[in-house]
């Protein structure tokens, strides 16, 4: 009969094993009711699960890409913006191209992923991508243009930037027809390609993170916690200390 191990042998056993190799240790043992090996059991079968869900959840984020790069496209960026909605702060688009064959765990439209996730995946897609850039459209052009124009140019400059250029262009909702590249518009596209999706978490970062740094300069309106956007604590700040020189005065209309 094969000795029970004790649970710290069972724990050098696994140190350093993936998941499939300390399950298949821990089957190994399967002579063993204690509890302690019944849930480590259970721990890595549902490390297991876990990640069988996540690329399943991933594959279906790479049905674009994947009929593109059948068709013989190579280089396919995803485009999407952040802060056309919120009271102040600039509007800002990311462009991004992602090698073939690529997979980043918990990538997903940045509206899903809280702030610790967001700054994660924001520094894996800029170590793993062929190319990403931004455009940033400050206040004053948003108010001259309006908001939608001004997305549609930090779109553009972000795209122009690329470098490589790409082939092809999947951008989130918004149409943009002067560009010559083929491109599509996808309707929640942050949650359909990983390509937007990973735009979005850039935008998405790449924004908060100007906000962050114009909080220093306006303190009173809190806009390191709310980024802008039209929370009860900014517009109570609004109705104290009045507007500052960030706040969009078209979006105020009804606030002031």
């Amino acid at each position: 009969m094969n000795r029970i191990l004790s649970i710290k042998e069972i724990e050098q056993k696994i140190l350093g094993k993936d998941t499939d190799e300390a399950l298949d240790f821990l089957y190994s043992i399967k002579n063993d009711k204690r509890k302690f090996y019944l849930n480590l059991i259970k721990k890595y079968e549902k490390i297991k699960s876990d990640r069988q869900n996540e690329v399943e959840r991933f594959s279906m984020m790479c049905v674009y890409e994947r009929d593109l790069l059948k068709t013989g496209y190579k280089l396919i960026a995803g485009v999407d913006e952040a802060g056309r909605g919120p009271l102040a702060g600039p509007v800002v688009a990311a462009a991004v191209i992602l090698p073939e064959e690529i997979f980043i765990p918990g990538l997903d439209d940045s509206k899903k992923l809280t702030p610790d996730k967001r700054d994660k995946l924001f520094d894996i897609i800029n170590e793993k991508a062929i190319a990403l850039s931004t455009g940033i459209v400050d206040v004053e052009v948003i108010e001259s243009i309006n908001i939608l124009n001004a997305t549609k140019m930090a779109m553009d400059t972000a795209i122009r930037k690329l470098e490589p250029k790409p082939e092809y262009i999947l951008i989130d909702a918004v149409e943009l027809p002067q560009f010559s590249i083929e491109h599509e518009a996808i309707i929640k596209g942050d949650s359909k390609s990983i390509s937007i999706a990973a735009a979005s978490i850039i935008a998405k970062v790449t924004r908060d993170r100007i906000l962050d740094k114009l909080h220093n300069e306006y303190p009173d309106y809190g806009f390191i916690y709310h980024k802008g956007y039209g929370t009860k604590q900014h517009v109570d700040a609004i109705k104290k200390y009045g507007v500052c020189p960030i706040h969009r005065m078209s979006f105020l209309k009804k606030i002031i």
